[in-house]
């Protein structure tokens, strides 16, 4: 089908639509990391730092977009190990524990993931004397470079898993690179109020971090087999973030509630 056809079809725009709201959903978790990460830089290269963490993920995924058939085959097996799992109805194992280049890369970045999660909140619940990862206001990443390093690696894991939802959800490639792009300029415009807003509510900090422990989790989870749905993760982090927005009330309104006591 041609771009003129496309564009004309009601169905190409309900699926461009669905796959940027998807799209949009699943890059949050690359918006909190590389917005964690940027805010421990000096401040003067924070927001150059996120806009290039951000386009090396627009540019990852155009590049992973260019190779469909390899991307698609990263989904076939490489290798099983002997698992007998919990016996079925007829004695058989429960499942056969494969993995493909995909799992791995999830394995690998879900491991990834949860070891930087843990160590910022290590650090967060004991900053170090200043010679290495120090609290919200400290110097954390010794250079631009390093933080790029890390922000590039997540972003590998990030577009590997976004690709193959866009794979999974339209077989029109014009689309899939909308919906990238678009989904891009989104987290491009969101980046710097994000990270602003997490940097100045210390309890922020916190629970993104603990987000990006679980879906560090569920990567590993996913690496295995073990696949957990995409909306229970995000109606979790939803609720999580609703009851943080009450506190934050609640601790805005609690000096006007004792200055009237005092009066």
């Amino acid at each position: 089908m041609d771009i003129a056809a496309l564009v004309s079809d009601p169905a190409a725009w309900a699926a461009l639509i669905t796959l940027i709201v998807m799209e949009v959903v699943l890059g949050i978790d690359n918006l909190i990391f590389i917005s964690i990460l940027s805010n421990k830089l000096p401040e003067h290269q924070r927001a150059r730092t996120r806009r290039i963490g951000i386009a090396l993920a627009l540019v990852m995924r155009l590049a992973l977009l260019s190779t469909l058939a390899f991307i698609v085959g990263l989904t076939q097996p490489v290798f099983s190990l002997p698992w007998q799992g919990p016996p079925g109805a007829y004695g058989e194992p429960a499942f056969d524990l494969a993995f493909s280049w995909r799992d791995l890369i999830l394995i690998a970045g879900g491991l990834f993931l949860v070891w930087k999660a843990t160590t910022e909140i290590h650090e967060k619940v004991q900053p170090s004397d200043g010679h290495g990862i120090m609290d919200t206001g400290g110097k954390v990443i010794s250079n631009m470079g390093a933080a790029i390093f890390q922000i590039i690696l997540l972003d590998l894991v990030f577009s590997i898993d976004s690709i193959l939802t866009a794979v999974g959800m339209t077989e029109h490639l014009p689309i899939m690179i909308t919906a990238v792009v678009v989904t891009v300029l989104i987290m491009l415009l969101a980046a710097d109020p994000l990270a602003n807003f997490i940097n100045n509510n210390p309890t922020v900090v916190m629970l993104a971090l603990g987000f990006l422990l679980m879906i560090g989790a569920v990567l590993i989870a996913d690496g295995f087999g073990v696949h957990v749905p995409k909306g229970y993760i995000y109606a979790a982090m939803a609720f999580s973030a609703g009851v943080e927005a009450l506190n934050m009330m609640a601790r805005r309104k609690r000096p006007t509630v004792e200055d009237k006591i005092l009066h």
